[in-house]
């Protein structure tokens, strides 16, 4: 692959194995498919001459895709007005061609020389950035340093892709936080790969290397929707019957067990197919996409492998995010629900769990997307409403055999129905009757007859029926009119 401006200004291919990183020739290689990447520059002039960036599109299992890539070796591929004008523009026939785009960002950040005119650039690439948000996926990777404002451009893609040992990315350098603060943190300490996955949340994806990094990528767009269309559409592919007998051996019998929805996740959709999204990031709610019957879907669950499948801020923020961004491109959501209530903490308390619980509820009120949604175990308070309950728009709400919907744990509600009589009694009079009063609380409250009687939900089904029965409401669904929403700009959503 020859690139046309090699003959303008060779690139430096060595200078980037010294930093054991690959050149930006050599990422466009491995990322689409071969010989198919074709450099093009809808703002280029001869007489700026090559700027650090590679701009172009090309084909990722056979789809068109869009690209703007930095070279570190050209000006430490840092961010010029002409630089910034190049990305802006492919961004732009981007959106108009109704394509994805893939950015790789290697690069020092604004660039110091130019002033004011780098920070303008940015400026104008971040509104070109917000404006293809939800009209097209938008996907980032970090495979070098992004420093300075300029992280914000990657910050407000769909999609953050980290590399061990390669990725950097933070708004201040360690060096003037340590020389401000008196610390002594390594770059890495700050904004490296593993921050941002398990941490900051920044990142989407961690890999170990570059070459195992586009291969996730062409993987995750080759399951994405290209583009939002106003016409409901869907990848839909002839569905293939999977044996669903070992599902309900997945999760234990006693229902404060701990067990790995991911299996489930698994068990429900095409073989294979499960990509989860922020997997090292608020590890108590799982996000990710899948296929079934060869339709892509969201999946949204409760993990009660971590903190129980409690709701916090960040699994709150993950939701959220997640199910927006499935609602941008019609893509179905699947939510899985098992949880006891949110994180009882006053650190999170502090860090505005009422706020950030409120942008997942709004995430699913305000989607129109298909919504189906499933109570696997319990959902006690608020998850019942948070993960996408009937009330909230769900199309569909189903729950398994023996799932129990209540306010709040028995043990709990008993202690507050009881107080008084409670009270009044001591030794084995106390016990005996709070023994009595849990049972009886049991009995008529902890299951799911309530919101089964009342139609909060639609119905009881079997774990063995619910692979089949997701995909035919998909299909039933996949016609239906988007519902009436009062006449508005926009909601104030609470960020």
């Amino acid at each position: 692959m020859e690139m046309y401006l090699e003959k303008v200004n060779p690139y430096s291919i060595d200078k980037q194995h010294r930093r054991d990183k690959l050149h930006i020739t050599e990422r466009i290689r491995l990322l689409f498919d071969e010989g198919s990447f074709m450099e093009y520059y809808p703002e280029y002039e001869e007489k700026d001459g090559y700027d650090g960036v590679i701009t172009g599109y090309g084909r990722i299992f056979g789809q068109t895709v869009y690209f703007y890539g930095q070279d570190f070796t050209c000006m430490g591929g840092t961010f010029g007005y002409q630089h910034s004008r190049q990305i802006v523009a492919i961004l732009r026939e981007a959106v108009e061609e109704k394509k994805p785009v893939i950015g790789i960002y290697d690069g020092g950040g604004a660039r110091i020389q130019e002033g004011a005119a780098a920070v303008a650039g940015c400026g104008e690439l971040f509104r070109m950035n917000a404006e293809a948000s939800g009209c097209i996926p938008q996907i980032s990777i970090i495979a070098g340093t992004c420093a300075g404002g300029a992280v914000y451009s990657p910050g407000l893609t769909d999609f953050v892709f980290t590399i061990d040992g390669i990725s950097n990315m933070f708004v201040t350098g360690a060096k003037v936080i340590n020389e401000v603060q008196g610390t002594d943190y390594l770059i890495e300490e700050l904004g490296g790969a593993r921050i941002h996955s398990e941490i900051s949340g920044v990142a989407h994806f961690r890999e170990r290397d570059e070459k195992s990094c586009y291969e996730k990528v062409r993987k995750l767009v080759r399951i994405l929707p290209p583009c939002y269309t106003k016409e409901r559409s869907y990848r839909t592919g002839e569905y293939m019957d999977k044996d669903q007998k070992q599902i309900r051996r997945l999760l234990p019998a006693g229902s404060w067990s701990p067990y790995d929805v991911k299996a489930v996740i698994r068990e429900l959709l095409d073989e294979d197919s499960f990509i989860e999204v922020q997997q090292e990031f608020a590890m108590n709610m799982v996000t990710g996409f899948g296929l079934l019957g060869g339709v892509t879907v969201g999946v949204v669950a409760n993990q009660t492998l971590c903190r129980n499948g409690s709701i916090d801020c960040d699994a709150s923020d993950k939701a959220a995010r997640f199910v927006q961004y499935c609602d941008c491109y019609n893509i179905p959501v699947i939510t899985l629900v098992d949880s006891t209530g949110f994180v009882m903490e006053a650190e999170q308390e502090h860090k505005g769990l009422i706020r950030h619980g409120a942008k997942m509820v709004n995430a699913y009120a305000n989607a129109t997307t298909i919504r189906l949604t499933v109570i696997l175990r319990k959902a006690y308070g608020g998850p019942y409403i948070f993960m996408g309950c009937k009330q909230l728009g769900a199309d569909r709400h189903y729950v398994w055999p023996g799932a129990e919907v209540a306010v709040m744990r028995a043990e709990g509600a008993v202690a507050v129905i009881s107080q008084a009589q409670v009270a009044k009694l001591e030794g084995i009079e106390k016990e005996d009757f709070l023994k009595e009063q849990l049972e009886a609380y049991k009995r008529r409250y902890m299951n799911s007859d309530m919101v089964l009687e009342r139609h909060f939900v639609d119905e009881e089904i079997l774990p063995e029926q619910t692979r089949e029965i997701l995909y035919q409401d998909i299909q039933w669904l996949s016609g239906k009119r988007e519902q009436k929403m009062a006449v508005k700009k926009h909601s104030n959503y609470p960020v």
